[in-house]
């Protein structure tokens, strides 16, 4: 896994300051129809750059993009790559840090390799399956919390603040950051203690913050506390908790009435 990582990283950087020189240049900037989610040139670009790098060298895996149609033959083939070539295309757009490019090798449903990097923080998280996670080549490892009370909380205030949650929530620090990869990797590195997002996440989303968080050493799983499958028929989790091992029963105990896992 190491040669992926080497060739994931690289892709990545690139991607990433193609991206930067882009915008830049002037964006152009459409909609999704299946969402209203904006899409740039930027993300096209980057999306074609890793998939003309990515596929060229590992021919025999499989290509899962958010910015690609998603071709089933992937289902076939044991190892895949996870790609969101801009993951927080709105804070990209405004011309805020918090965007990332997140890739990662997926082998028999998981992720054994993982890249998320953030251009303008200048921050570049990976991890390889077993060995650990780093921030641009150092160790890291999530807080020591163990109560929400107070918590550093990374996730949109509104969620936590809407009255049908059956118990409120404590006080905690709640900051936004737009790229879910990001949030999950800001948890690993102990900038924040918790990411909850009680609604569906493709896999691109969160399937290289997933490795790279699980290495550092956190929860990572749904609201039902099962951890993550990847390459399936429908390329989405049903929800996200990522947090300190210690926090993770409170934030499921809050979060298990929102239903059975599909």
């Amino acid at each position: 896994m190491t040669d992926d990582l080497s060739l994931i990283l690289d892709a990545a950087r690139e991607a990433g300051d193609l991206a930067r020189t882009l915008r830049r240049q002037g964006l152009a900037i459409e909609y999704k129809e299946d969402d209203g989610t904006p899409v740039t040139n930027a993300d096209l670009a980057a999306d074609r750059l890793l998939t003309t790098r990515l596929r060229a060298a590992r021919p025999d895996y499989g290509w899962l993009s958010e910015e690609t149609a998603d071709d089933r033959e992937r289902l076939n083939r044991r190892r895949i790559f996870v790609v969101d070539p801009i993951d927080g295309t709105r804070a990209f757009l405004k011309d805020r840090p918090w965007w990332s490019v997140a890739i990662a090798v997926v082998e028999d449903g998981l992720p054994v390799a993982g890249v998320v990097y953030a251009p303008e923080m200048d921050e570049t998280y990976a991890a390889i399956a077993g060995t650990g996670a780093t921030l641009n080549g150092a160790p890291i490892r999530p807080s020591a919390a163990a109560a929400l009370e107070d918590c550093g909380m990374v996730g949109d205030p509104v969620v936590f603040a809407h009255w049908s949650w059956p118990t409120a929530w404590p006080s905690m620090r709640v900051e936004q950051r737009n790229s879910t990869a990001y949030r999950m990797c800001l948890v690993a590195a102990g900038e924040f203690d918790a990411a909850v997002a009680p609604v569906r996440k493709a896999d691109w989303d969160v399937a290289a913050g997933d490795l790279i968080a699980r290495e550092a050493g956190c929860f990572v799983g749904d609201h039902t506390g099962e951890g993550f499958r990847y390459n399936r028929a429908r390329p989405s989790q049903a929800s996200l908790i990522c947090c300190t091992q210690a926090l993770a029963p409170l934030i499921l105990e809050r979060v298990g009435h929102i239903g059975a896992r599909n």
